[in-house]
């Protein structure tokens, strides 16, 4: 389980609940989209300005679910992920 949501210090935070969820999978494809890992807050962040930040959000906590983790969002992110 993630959960993914935009941060007005770090930008976006891709947070694992569990060692577990920290898969070779997930770690590739957050760190092609420029995540990297945070020891302090134990969660992958990327920079990113406000105006990209939901959608940002939102893509990211889409390919994690197709690699079948479970995530939260806040509500904004996930009412971006509706089709239009």
């Amino acid at each position: 389980m993630y959960l993914v949501t935009p941060d007005p210090e770090r930008g976006i935070v891709a947070a694992p609940r569990a060692p577990q969820d920290l898969t070779a999978e997930t770690e590739q494809a957050l760190t092609t989209r420029g995540f990297t890992w945070d020891d302090s807050i134990e969660a992958y962040v990327r920079p990113t300005t406000a105006g990209e930040a939901i959608s940002t959000a939102s893509a990211v906590a889409a390919k994690l679910r197709t690699l079948g983790h479970c995530v939260i969002t806040p509500a904004a992110v996930a009412l971006a992920q509706l089709p239009a």
